[in-house]
């Protein structure tokens, strides 16, 4: 009786989250796949085909945006871990008490609101008439307003500004169970600080390393304000195709196989990180 009434607890625990990846995860990519395989010959007129992914490979601008977009969205991510990471040790390592609070509350002030405020937030910052341009003008470092928008740069530092939090939030937590003796035996061995870094610290930092860039990987590849707004109209981000096809042509069947190929990219990389660095996708999100 006890065991029946356990399991029926936990199946009524597991019933929710089943529910959610059913209706809002499964069943939306089953049908965005079957719309994917559809070719429209004719008025509300369909055949079963992969056309539409055909049409992907023999359009030169469709996967060259999508080469650069995978590109830039790893950049990003490794960019993001040269910032986040020194950071993220300073607050787990370097700090206590009130100031490691201080410091984490302040990494997060910013993400208290949307991305659409904070990206518009630096293009007040970058466009001719910003701050920065009237700063460079007001020091007599350039002689006319500088527009420093509508460019790759722009771009990455956007896509670095609105990920960064989930790169140091894993960094954080992963560093912070580090036992501080650990390192002090590197240094009483006689290791450089290279060498602790490079032995002990980034070893057991590695499961938040991982979860870290595989999150802002897939931010990254799937932003769409940020890479528009900095970049402007011309960006040539992939997510934007995906927009036009969906929004602007209403061409559902080109923008689900867009959609598809993004999801298998990003598969892909996930999969490949995964593989360079060691890690499995369990002992990833456990421990980080």
């Amino acid at each position: 009786m006890q065991s029946d009434a356990s399991r029926l607890g936990f199946y009524l625990l597991l019933a929710p989250i089943l529910l959610w990846l059913v209706v809002l995860i499964i069943l939306p990519h089953i049908g965005l796949f079957v719309v994917s395989i559809s070719e429209k010959i004719g008025p509300r007129d369909y055949e079963t085909g992969f056309g539409n992914y055909a049409a992907f490979f023999t359009e030169p601008l469709y996967w060259r945006t999508f080469a650069r977009t995978a590109t830039m969205s790893i950049l990003a991510t490794a960019l993001t871990l040269i910032l986040g990471f020194p950071i993220a040790y300073h607050i787990a390592k370097l700090t206590r008490g009130r100031t490691k609070t201080t410091l984490f509350l302040m990494c997060m002030i910013p993400f208290w609101v949307s991305e659409l405020v904070r990206t518009f937030g630096w293009m007040i910052l970058l466009r001719e008439t910003g701050v920065i341009s009237n700063l460079l003008q007001s020091l007599g470092l350039v002689d006319g307003p500088v527009e420093m928008l509508y460019n790759d740069a722009a771009i990455m530092v956007g896509l670095v500004y609105t990920s960064i939090l989930f790169m140091v939030v894993p960094l954080v937590t992963t560093l912070d169970s580090l036992d501080d003796s650990l390192i002090e035996a590197g240094y009483d061995l006689g290791g450089t600080s290279m060498a602790v870094m490079r032995e002990i610290v980034i070893p057991h930092a590695m499961p938040g390393i991982v979860s870290g860039c595989i999150v802002v990987f897939m931010l990254s590849l799937g932003n769409y304000l940020t890479p528009i707004l900095l970049g402007g109209k011309d960006s040539l981000w992939f997510t934007g195709m995906i927009y036009t096809q969906f929004i602007t042509r209403f061409n559902w069947e080109l923008g689900s196989a867009f959609g598809f190929l993004l999801l298998a990219l990003s598969s892909l990389v996930v999969f490949a990180g995964l593989k360079l660095s060691r890690q499995s996708l369990t002992n990833t999100m456990g421990r980080s």
